[in-house]
């Protein structure tokens, strides 16, 4: 259906990540489920969720147990989660920058760190934003398309995109169904293991970078990498993986 830099962007995102910025993105967002509401899944479905896709993320059960038991032992960490937007060298490329801090000034300045000492520019909120869908995405191997859509549209799933290239399948689904949509795919591939399993921000088109604007925005997204506060780093650019 025709998404094919999406799925590529999405796949290498996930192997591109240290594992450790991985967990520890995840510790905080399981924290923080726990810290909301009852710090048990089963009576918490906002942490449960929380959970599964951390889970499908091969986040170890010890950093899902460490991050529960910090919760219920009252501490009085409190993470405000946050989307910075910006552009790239040139101005051809955009980011947005999804946050999770306790302390907003530090994440900012490191944030305006890494924009100016990429030649980038933070923008203001919106600037970026319309250029993006908020998406539920799946990748896993599959290649049956039409057994997976029926699938998806049978158990309600209000399905945005699908894509198979070479037996591996990435569905899109709106965010409120990310979970509905990984209960039907298990239920159709039992044994199923996810490459992803993501709320994210898929840009509408894509563009390419050359030259000293390529190697400027290779050189921002590792400095925002680099920072604690990032959760998750989103762009349009579709070359940005190749040498």
């Amino acid at each position: 259906m025709g998404r094919h830099f999406e799925v590529r962007a999405a796949a290498m995102a996930k192997t591109a990540n240290a594992k450790a910025k991985v967990y520890s993105r995840f510790g905080k967002e399981i924290y923080m489920a726990a810290k909301s509401g009852v710090p048990d899944p089963d009576m918490n479905a906002v942490l449960k969720k929380t959970i599964e896709r951390a889970k499908a993320n091969q986040v170890p059960a010890d950093v899902i147990k460490r991050a529960i038991e910090k919760a219920k032992g009252g501490s009085t960490e409190n993470y405000t989660s946050s989307m910075y937007e910006g552009f790239g060298s040139g101005g051809l490329a955009t980011v947005m920058v999804e946050c999770l801090t306790d302390n907003a000034n530090r994440t900012i300045a490191e944030l305006r760190g890494a924009f100016n000492k990429s030649h980038a520019k933070i923008g203001v909120s919106g600037s970026v934003a319309f250029n993006y869908d908020h998406v539920g995405m799946l990748v896993f191997d599959y290649a049956d398309e039409e057994a997976m859509m029926d699938a998806l549209i049978m158990a309600d799933v209000e399905l945005k995109d699908i894509e198979v290239d070479e037996g591996h399948m990435s569905v899109t689904v709106e965010p409120q169904d990310l979970n509905k949509a990984k209960e039907a795919v298990e239920a159709l591939i039992p044994e199923v293991k996810f490459d992803v399993m993501e709320l994210m921000m898929l840009p509408h088109e894509y563009v390419e970078l050359e030259g000293e604007d390529l190697m400027l925005f290779k050189r921002l997204l590792t400095m925002l990498d680099d920072v604690d506060d990032v959760q998750n780093v989103y762009h349009n650019v579709s070359n940005v993986n190749e040498e």
